[in-house]
């Protein structure tokens, strides 16, 4: 029983210290635009500023929303899929902004996520471009957008490879231990 006990001790432990760093590393967020939602001009270049970064650490926008390929982020970048991406240095106080410019045709709400890339620190805003999505087309032809939004899957994944390892370890225990009394 002793053995048991050592075990789940053991695991419990286990899970704590894997769960321990990412909450650490976001223990403090960085900050944002206030109210957490910026109006922007499709076309027209905004510029955007996040800090409570790491002193000078390089720091990640991406950008996703409907043709966000089609938008440039302080410099041109495009990229065939939804999600456009750069990277900045932060100064010496942790702050940093970024220019973004949506295609003049862009419509609904994007979505911009600041990221530092030593810290884990990430702090994100919503960009409304105020104009409604077209209407679809009168012969029917065509389809609404669809997805999902994939940032936590990281965390369910992570979680349940630690999940399914504990029981695997509970599993061989167990089995040694029948092998071992039988």
């Amino acid at each position: 029983m002793k053995r048991r006990a050592s075990l789940i001790a053991a695991f419990a432990v286990a899970a704590a210290l894997t769960f321990a760093a990412p909450l650490a590393a976001n223990a403090y967020t960085p900050s944002g635009p206030d109210g957490g939602s910026t109006d922007v001009t499709p076309g027209e270049p905004t510029t955007i500023g996040f800090d409570g970064f790491s002193p000078n650490e390089d720091v990640t926008f991406a950008l996703t929303g409907e043709n966000a390929s089609g938008a440039t982020l302080a410099t041109i970048v495009r990229a065939q899929i939804e999600t456009t991406s750069t990277t900045k240095q932060a100064d010496a106080e942790g702050s940093t902004t970024v220019t973004v410019t949506l295609p003049s045709d862009a419509f609904g709400t994007y979505s911009l996520t600041a990221t530092g890339e030593t810290s884990g620190a990430a702090a994100s805003t919503t960009l409304d471009t105020g104009v409604s999505a077209p209407e679809d087309d009168s012969d029917g032809d065509s389809l609404s957008p669809t997805g999902t939004d994939m940032s936590s899957i990281g965390l369910w994944v992570g979680g349940g490879a630690l999940v399914l390892g504990g029981g695997a370890v509970i599993a061989a225990v167990a089995l040694r231990r029948q092998r071992h009394d039988g």
